[in-house]
């Protein structure tokens, strides 16, 4: 059986609240700069029990300002990993340092606790260590934050989750975006993401002084408040440029959506949750290996990805490309989420080379994503099932 239409690998949910919510912004006296921006992020400061938030135009963005409030300029050096989007690393090039990158635990596809020690130490007698570490939940599965938290104290790094794809997750007892064992969290809400806002990002964190330099940076550097004016004000249309910002504002429209989205994160991550649990059942005595999932955590499967075996990779090379082929034949999109970042050409012109993160590496060659999403019927998912053990 094959469906008329592409089954994607992920999509967003849009009901009549959320359309609703958009058109109230659009009949109001304010698109951008209104009350809907601070009323999502006090939404989120309450559901994630942080204390400040600064909502963006787009995780990227977010991810730029928090590098810039933890002061990383040039001479510095940021670590991340190699499974992410290019934003999770671009983010330190924009303000001028060097990126580096830590090798992935393969069964998670998240960074390797054990790589990060070791390269901590030869940083140490290098005199070379990181100012900031980016964490990367991948596919919605939290880091071990614990262990990351008690080497960044004894080496004295600051730490920045990128969560775009855990929001709704939690890591022990605590929500992912509570920074318990961070500085900042950023959140995505792109459409493919857990809840959308179009285009949109956020930035959690505890610390009064970070909120304050990302609000800044995020509107050009701009100030009006009089208490923060370096002279006395001319008048009420005066306002300072006290650094160079940025147009990083998220606006009242996509602001709107994301609030009304909010109301059904739960639900959506329990329903993902559920989907993957499908997922796991029908691939448990199979040659697919799904990342492993801690017992300590709650992953709230913004992507479901499986391993291919090893030894299919080791006996051909386009075993992979082929199977992803023959899944989009059948109009289940299948993906790959992600090419390592220090394959990519620019990031090669930059000293990196094939062979430098071989787990990394290892996974790319192995990795498929698969649907994943609230939408994604019981029937849908059957075939997807079907087809994918077919081909294997």
């Amino acid at each position: 059986m094959k469906w008329r239409n592409m089954i994607p690998y992920g999509r967003q949910n849009i009901n009549q609240d959320d359309i609703d919510a958009v058109i109230s912004v659009l009949q109001s006296d304010f698109l951008t700069q209104g009350p809907c921006v601070p009323a999502f992020e006090q939404a989120f400061t309450d559901y994630c029990d942080a204390h400040y938030a600064v909502a963006t135009n787009s995780a990227t963005s977010a991810l730029h300002i928090a590098c810039l409030s933890l002061d990383v300029s040039m001479n510095d050096t940021v670590w991340t990993s190699p499974i992410s989007f290019v934003a999770s690393a671009n983010c330190a090039l924009y303000c001028g340092a060097k990126i580096d990158f830590v090798d992935i635990d393969i069964n998670t596809g998240n960074l390797s606790v054990q790589a990060l020690n070791h390269k901590l130490v030869a940083a140490k007698q290098s005199n070379t260590l990181p100012k900031v570490l980016i964490l990367v939940h991948l596919a919605g599965q939290p880091c071990n934050m614990q262990a990351v938290k008690v080497l960044a104290d004894e080496y004295d790094f600051k730490i920045i989750e990128d969560a775009s794809h855990a929001v709704g997750g939690k890591y022990k007892d605590s929500i992912t975006g509570s920074c318990l064992y961070s500085d900042i969290t950023i959140f995505s809400f792109h459409p493919v993401k857990i809840i959308t806002s179009a285009e949109g990002g956020l930035a959690l964190t505890n610390h009064k002084l970070l909120a304050e330099k990302m609000r800044l940076l995020r509107s050009h550097g701009i100030v009006s408040n009089t208490s923060r004016l370096t002279e006395p004000s001319h008048g009420p249309w005066y306002y300072q440029q006290q650094t160079l910002g940025f147009n990083y504002r998220m606006t009242d429209i996509h602001a709107a959506l994301g609030l009304s989205q909010m109301k059904r994160l739960d639900q959506f991550v329990a329903k993902r949750n559920k989907l993957a649990k499908n997922y796991d059942k029908a691939f448990k005595n199979t040659v697919l290996t799904p990342l492993y999932q801690a017992h300590d955590s709650y992953n709230s499967y913004h992507l479901y990805i499986i391993l291919l075996p090893k030894e299919s990779i080791k006996n051909n090379k386009n075993f992979q490309c082929t199977l992803i082929s023959n899944l989009r034949e059948n109009n289940i999109c299948a993906h790959v989420h992600y090419i390592p970042i220090h394959l990519q050409p620019y990031y090669k012109e930059l000293g990196f080379n094939a062979g430098d993160f071989p787990n990394a590496e290892e996974y790319y060659a192995r990795a498929v994503t698969i649907p994943l999403y609230p939408d994604l019927t019981d029937e849908e998912q059957q075939y997807i099932i079907k087809k994918l053990l077919s081909l294997i």
